[in-house]
């Protein structure tokens, strides 16, 4: 996820331009601006570290490699946001101002408002933050490349972002013209903590669709929570010209339930790939009926593949699939009690309906309710 390190850069590239309003940096608020705004992710649920594998057999770490993406995703969304607020609380931005400053990395105007008592999705929240790209406010969009919403107590907030808006020298499947990225993050849910909400839509599919391009990914929404040691995280992307072994068998959501114990460092986690199209939110089938095993073991019977030749090369699917420090441990069966707690906290995941994440769009808050 190199775009997400990128746009971080560009949002500690306007808190250079905050100098200008700053009052006091030694003198920050810390009663008026969150000191967090991350859910940090244990390791065991980040390795990427790759065991080797016997011939003719699955990798562990193949089947459940697409769950560092969305680890990736979570990280680099998290630090967003962190590094977002660090700025805000830096420069001491708690009131409304307005003001304006070339950007370093397009070379570009960008406007800045800050108002105060904004209301966003039934929410009054103590301050909005908008940047725009001032060449491109008469678009649709209005221009618009960065919306926060945040309230400090109880700690809540919103970050949207368009990097199409941030920085147009840089232009890729990650920062696309209609590509938007979310992150809300709240300490107010009763179950947890802290959570975090990572929503992405937009991003720019590669042509052809051959090889890994097949594989890209369009849209996704990610959740984040953490009560006491446990880490929680469930959520779907959608890849619709991906295939497996059926090449017109095509688009596929990646829907996954994990927990990791912090204290020892353990994860446990499931997946399934349901069809894009699928409207459905019944764990049993999401990872169930449409678990890795199942769809492969399925696709290969159709394709005249032996059961005993299917079993064999599927071992490593069989859900759900144990981590530790060093990638992928196990599957199907827990290889010690030291699982047990991310294992029970998992069962309780359900990941997203697939056809409303294959829908999934994000919006700025519009003018009109400026």
């Amino acid at each position: 996820m190199k775009k997400i390190s990128l746009i971080l850069s560009v949002v500690f590239a306007l808190a250079i331009a905050f100098t200008g309003c700053k009052k006091d940096t030694n003198l920050t608020k810390a009663d008026i601006i969150p000191q967090n705004f991350k859910v940090d992710i244990p390791n065991s649920l980040t390795n990427t570290a790759v065991k080797s594998a016997k011939d003719g057999i699955l990798n562990g770490n193949d089947i459940y490699g697409h769950l560092t993406n969305f680890i990736a995703v979570g990280d680099g969304a998290a630090d967003i946001v962190q590094g977002i607020m660090r700025a805000i609380r830096q420069y001491d931005l708690d009131q409304a101002m307005s003001f304006s400053y070339q950007s370093d990395e397009d070379g570009r105007t960008k406007n800045v408002v800050i108002i105060e008592n904004s209301e966003f999705e039934g929410t009054t929240w103590e301050y909005q933050l908008t940047m725009t790209d001032a060449d491109s406010e008469t678009n649709t969009d209005g221009g618009k490349a960065m919306q926060i919403f945040w309230n400090n107590s109880p700690v809540k907030g919103i970050s949207i972002l368009k990097p199409y808006n941030i920085n147009r020298s840089e232009q890729d499947e990650w920062s696309g013209e209609n590509t938007m990225y979310r992150i809300d993050y709240s300490e107010i849910d009763a179950a947890y903590d802290a959570t975090m909400k990572v929503y992405i839509s937009g991003l720019v599919l590669p042509d052809p669709t051959i090889g890994d391009n097949k594989f890209a990914m369009e849209t996704m929404k990610m959740f984040v929570g953490k009560k006491g040691d446990i880490i929680d995280v469930f959520g779907n992307s959608n890849h619709p010209n991906a295939n497996f072994f059926d090449e017109n068998t095509v688009g596929f959501n990646w829907a996954f339930a994990a927990a990791g114990d912090e204290s020892n460092d353990r994860a446990v986690a499931e997946v399934g790939l349901p069809p894009s199209n699928l409207d459905e939110t019944s764990r049993t089938v999401l990872l169930g009926d449409f678990s890795i095993y199942n769809v492969f073991h399925d696709e290969l019977i159709e394709l005249g593949y032996q059961e005993a030749d299917i079993q064999d090369y599927l071992v490593n699917t069989q859900a759900p699939g144990y981590f530790n420090n060093d990638g992928f441990v196990a599957a199907g069966q827990a290889p010690s009690d030291a699982y047990a707690n991310a294992e029970a906290s998992m069962s309780n995941l359900t990941p997203y309906n697939p056809v409303l994440i294959s829908n999934l769009s994000i919006q700025f808050k519009s003018d009109d309710a400026l």
